[in-house]
């Protein structure tokens, strides 16, 4: 076991434990010559530089494995949105400002398991997913319904909020809602 190694005029002094008997140490000098130091000096920039690349290569690597997988698959797939439904839903019927939108279908256990269903496929095909959204047009899915902007943003707030819980990333939060919103305009005033 090494103890120190201590610098002083081109010289390099290391305690080491004596193997002897009572203990104690030996010191062992070693001479560093300039040109050593240099070479040393080059070795740890080549390591510096090589490791800096490595990871930078590693990090772009990851970035670009990331952009080939579709947002289903960042997702987490049909599992994870179904779970991500299943919380936006009971957010839904727990928030005062727009579960009267949903009482009548939250009230028929067959209404709601389809209703899930929908937007279960409507999530899956619009992150890019296998699912096909069966369901009705968004204009006539909300004919009559009187929607506000105000609803719609509460709608969006439980959707975030489902989102969260299941720890979505920042990036992938965005790409659904940005793959989502345009259907605002054929919701809200209806």
């Amino acid at each position: 076991m090494r103890v120190g190694c201590f610098f002083r005029d081109g010289a390099c002094a290391q305690l080491s434990p004596t193997s002897q008997k009572g203990g104690g140490y030996e010191a062992v000098i070693i001479l560093i010559t300039k040109e050593n130091m240099n070479r040393m000096r080059k070795k740890l920039i080549v390591v510096a530089i090589a490791s800096a690349v490595a990871l930078g290569c590693i990090n772009i690597a990851s970035a670009q494995e990331m952009a080939k997988k579709s947002l289903y698959s960042r997702l987490g797939g049909k599992k994870a949105i179904t779970a991500v439904v299943d919380e936006f839903v009971n957010n839904v019927a727990g928030d005062s400002r727009i579960n009267k939108f949903f009482a009548d279908t939250a009230k028929d256990p067959k209404r709601l398991a389809k209703f899930k269903g929908n937007l279960i496929d409507q999530i899956c095909q619009a992150s890019g997913g296998p699912c096909k959204y069966k369901g009705k047009d968004m204009k006539t899915a909300h004919k009559g319904m009187g929607i506000s902007d105000s609803d719609f943003n509460a709608l969006v707030e439980d959707l975030v909020k489902a989102l969260d819980k299941f720890n979505v990333g920042a990036t992938e939060k965005n790409e659904l809602l940005g793959a989502l919103g345009p259907m605002k305009g054929d919701i809200v005033g209806q």
